[in-house]
């Protein structure tokens, strides 16, 4: 641990290792300070650092979405099951946490928080000392390089994310009178594709999938992931790491059987949709799985498409006329 930390700067500003090693230190800094707070005497206070330390979700998520997906294709498949795991029972340990605090039950809050901090610095101890070194010897340059687009889109625990790696080479400026370069314009039908009903040009399906208020993930007969909606408001966070990856990879272990029971069924054909909803951060979420199939019935993969119906399902009577004013 004191190898990876003591000589962070052997990393470049924006590494990925670098940054898992120094959100580490800033967990590691935040607890020190929360347990220098009485949480009754200065609750607000106590209640900013928990929230910061929360943020740890955005740690976990990114090994779990860019990371782990990384070792996967080198065949270091443990980290995506043992490991997620783990971020699954401290997920559940910081819940106990902010239940106390939004009950403003505080009596035993401390020794709730002690139970976090004991879990994240065995993580941490972990990531140090066997899962970033081992990340080092099997990823290459290209892949820690690809790794940041990925992470952009997940976020990091810092109020300002790291600087970008590689650093961007600044553009050189053309005078539009000698800018030559050919773009493509969608002035007519040869840029657009039919589809069953109506003409649209890839840039409008991109952002028809953008702006949907649900999350879509398409996985193909092969059980791989193949596409997933890029929205800004979405319910579960994915990022690029999951094109390509097996499914099961991409559930938490606990809900591992469930997926792959139902795409037992879908290809088997005893069933075309399944359907859950479930309470999910202060949230009411919809949750299903739809069969794919050509002409002839022949499986083609499954969609799952989550929604937030939380407003939704307060809705009552009518509403007719346009309240903008």
């Amino acid at each position: 641990m004191d190898n990876l930390i003591n000589n962070i700067e052997r990393f470049p500003q924006g590494h990925p290792v670098r940054v898992y090693i120094e959100e580490n230190i800033l967990i590691k800094q935040l607890f020190e300070e929360i347990f220098k707070v009485d949480a009754k005497e200065d609750f607000q206070l106590f209640f900013n650092l928990f929230n910061q330390i929360s943020q740890v979700e955005k740690h976990f998520s990114r090994k779990e979405n860019q990371l782990f997906p990384y070792l996967e294709k080198y065949g270091w498949t443990s980290p995506s099951q043992g490991m997620w795991a783990f971020h699954d029972q401290i997920r559940a340990e910081i819940k106990v946490v902010r239940k106390a605090i939004e009950e403003k039950d505080l009596d035993n809050i401390l020794n709730d928080l002690i139970v976090v901090f004991n879990s994240l610095s065995q993580l941490m101890l972990v990531e140090e000392n066997r899962l970033l070194p081992n990340a080092m010897n099997l990823l290459n340059e290209e892949d820690w390089k690809e790794m940041y687009e990925g992470d952009c889109e997940i976020g990091w625990m810092f109020s300002t994310p790291p600087a970008q790696y590689p650093p961007k080479a600044q553009e050189e400026y053309v005078h539009p009178s000698l800018d030559t370069k050919k773009r493509k314009l969608s002035f007519s039908l040869e840029d657009r594709t039919h589809f069953d009903e109506g003409y649209l040009t890839m840039e409008q399906v991109n952002f028809i999938f953008k702006f949907l208020p649900v999350d879509i993930t398409y996985v193909d007969e092969n059980d791989k992931v193949v596409f997933y909606n890029r929205g800004d408001d979405r319910v579960f966070p994915r990022s690029a790491g999951i094109i390509g990856r097996e499914v099961k990879f991409c559930h938490p272990p606990k809900s591992v059987d469930q997926v792959l029971k139902i795409l037992e069924e879908f290809k088997a054909g005893r069933q075309d949709t399944a359907e859950f909803w479930i309470e999910f951060k202060g949230k009411f979420i919809h949750i299903r799985y739809f069969a794919i199939r050509d002409d002839e019935r022949n499986y083609k993969g499954v969609i799952e498409m989550s929604q937030d119906v939380t407003e939704i399902r307060a809705l009552e009577g009518q509403k007719r006329l346009l309240d903008w004013n």
